[in-house]
């Protein structure tokens, strides 16, 4: 477990203590609460706090004071109509505040999810941990030929292990200098806050990033998907199972809406309606370009 014995002391405590409260729980989040899973070789993720559950989500829509009369049933078909329709709000009352420890390469792409609060660990006042984040050999792969963003073939043999060899090689090396450029040993020393930009790019940091239900299910939608890179996804694979067991009604939503769900152009669907008139139609005389008809081809699985 890549957590430090005061972390691991804290989180014994946390969950060994219980706290009355009135205000409304989710059975299934108090049984994640604080635990720490671990993500890659040294990360983490745990939930430190939330707000909201299911009921939460009706009680919104409906601006009432409580649960009333209404089933369960009726509370699953109100959260479907709000997924279908992309009704937001009330899916905003439910927040949940994470841990993640996550390389910094990571950390940058993850940022740009510009709905959230987060406060990170500063290499300003702390020193780092000597971590890095070494991929395991099944997930070093080429570039891709066809997706600037994406990767390709995997590496295998010699060339595997030079590469794992560089990283390592690198990590270790730059970390030597930060430790070295640091104040020890009666030498004045570089500022911790200079000292750190020497590191690389797949040193570990953290941060405590807190969202509501509405824009965490948009990360998810983005980074669970099987095109996001895999070092980020893994962390958003965990984070949808964790969010399943806390709102179970509303991911059941999400799931179907927006992971198995599927969002069409005007074009798109024109296509699909000449076709079920029985028309044969191709990309030319579509309006669609090569690259959208071929995703409209094998993403959606439509037969040429």
């Amino acid at each position: 477990m890549p957590l430090t014995p005061e972390q691991a002391a804290e989180i014994a405590e946390a969950r060994a203590t219980s706290r009355p409260t009135l205000r409304a729980v989710s059975p299934g989040m108090e049984a994640q609460l604080f635990t720490a899973y671990p993500v890659l070789d040294h990360g983490l993720l745990r939930v430190i706090d939330y707000m909201g559950d299911d009921a939460a989500i009706c009680q919104a829509a409906r601006v009432s004071y409580g649960r009333g009369t209404r089933a369960v049933t009726d509370d699953k078909g109100l959260i479907r109509y709000l997924m279908r329709h992309w009704h937001s709000t009330p899916f905003e009352m439910c927040e949940v505040k994470f841990h993640v420890k996550l390389p910094v390469f990571v950390a940058r792409q993850w940022i740009r999810h510009r709905t959230a609060n987060v406060n990170e660990y500063s290499a300003r006042y702390s020193i780092l941990d000597r971590e890095f984040y070494i991929p395991a050999p099944e997930n070093l792969a080429a570039q891709s030929v066809v997706n600037n963003q994406g990767r390709g073939a995997l590496l295998e043999g010699d060339e595997a292990q030079r590469v794992l060899d560089t990283l390592r090689d690198d990590a270790m090396r730059n970390f030597d200098h930060y430790e070295s450029m640091l104040s020890q040993e009666g030498q004045k020393g570089l500022a911790r806050e200079l000292a750190r930009m020497n590191l690389p790019m797949n040193t570990y940091t953290q941060w405590y990033w807190k969202t509501d239900l509405h824009n965490l299910f948009h990360f998810l939608r983005l980074r669970a998907d099987t095109h996001a890179q895999y070092e980020i996804r893994v962390y958003a694979e965990k984070m949808g199972e964790i969010t399943k067991a806390w709102v179970p009604l509303a991911y059941g939503a999400f799931e179907d809406y927006r992971l198995g769900g599927m969002t069409l152009s005007a074009r798109a669907k024109e296509v699909l309606q000449r076709r079920l008139r029985g028309e044969v139609v191709t990309q030319e005389d579509s309006g669609m370009s090569k690259g959208e008809w071929r995703e409209f081809q094998g993403e959606w699985g439509v037969a040429p």
